[in-house]
């Protein structure tokens, strides 16, 4: 198991930048995969950015040159930096961890924090 414990999201103008740290209980070396997400009300939850198993990052389509995923492995934690935040940015910010287990991978969320970007 892997708890992973959110930090600094909240509320900033258009144009903006906000960094959100992700701690987890265990060593990044023993996490398969690792990355952020975003839901907004209604809507399905999406990837924003991730460390793949192979350590490659990817992002969405719609972050990718404004968003930084990092991680220090000696803090056990992952990084998104968001830069030139636009309001369709607003949404919940999930930490992921991905374990690899008997059955298959298991996903580990993070509590969510709120990132709220005005215009």
């Amino acid at each position: 198991q892997v708890q992973l414990v959110e930090s600094g999201g909240g509320l900033v103008q258009a144009g903006g930048s906000l960094r959100l740290s992700c701690a987890a209980s265990r060593s990044l070396f023993s996490i398969y995969a690792m990355g952020w997400y975003r839901q907004v009300p209604g809507k399905q939850r999406e990837l924003v950015a991730a460390f793949t198993s192979s350590s490659i990052t990817r992002y969405t389509d719609s972050v990718r040159g404004r968003f930084t995923i990092s991680r220090d492995n000696a803090k056990n934690t992952v990084y998104l930096q968001m830069n030139s935040l636009k309001p369709d940015d607003t949404a919940v910010y999930y930490c992921n961890a991905q374990l690899v287990v008997a059955a298959g991978v298991q996903n580990y969320w993070g509590q969510g924090t709120q990132v709220t970007v005005s215009s």
